[in-house]
């Protein structure tokens, strides 16, 4: 019964030995006091900063754009996935006819998976995106470690609606669906 537990036990030591870790008084904010990581909805003026100094909502207002632009941005991330997906089907499609000398697709057997050479035009497209969305995702992560209510179902909902409207495009590049 106790077994499953016993990783968690240093965890636990650590808590037990140091209460100031064990409720947030390791971290600090801006005025010096002990901030626990707790989920709240209620915009705390100093402990909401999104990403930057500046962008820190002190109003209902100002965290209703916050969570308006988080939820924008991730439906625009699941837009980049699905347009990832349908130009790497597109580049293996063109790469495809080019390893069978323009002829069609033709079957699988017999063949040697083969990865096209080196384009530059392709290729650096495809490290952009998937730098960009690489971006999104910490970026994402960071907001959501705010430990605002508000950022994370943004964030949550925008992908889910983003997926959507636009993972069908994602599935189809992938061959799926």
């Amino acid at each position: 019964m106790l077994s499953p537990l016993l990783p968690l036990l240093p965890f636990l030591l650590l808590a037990h030995t140091n209460p100031a870790l064990a409720h947030g008084g390791g971290a600090s904010t801006p005025g010096g006091m002990g901030m626990m990581a707790t989920m709240h909805f209620t915009p705390i003026a100093g402990a909401d900063t999104l990403w930057f100094a500046g962008w820190a909502p002190r109003s209902a207002g100002g965290l209703l754009g916050a969570c308006l632009g988080l939820f924008a941005l991730a439906v625009f991330e699941r837009w980049v996935a699905a347009r990832r997906a349908v130009l790497s089907a597109a580049w293996a499609r063109q790469a495809r006819q080019a390893l069978n000398g323009g002829r069609g697709g033709g079957g699988r057997e017999g063949r040697r998976l083969e990865a096209p050479g080196f384009d530059v035009r392709v290729d650096l497209v495809r490290g952009a995106l998937h730098a960009g969305q690489a971006v999104l995702g910490f970026a994402f992560m960071l907001a959501v470690m705010m430990f605002q209510a508000g950022y994370l179902l943004a964030v949550v909902l925008g992908l889910g609606v983003g997926e959507m409207l636009f993972g069908r495009y994602a599935a189809a590049g992938a061959g799926g669906h």
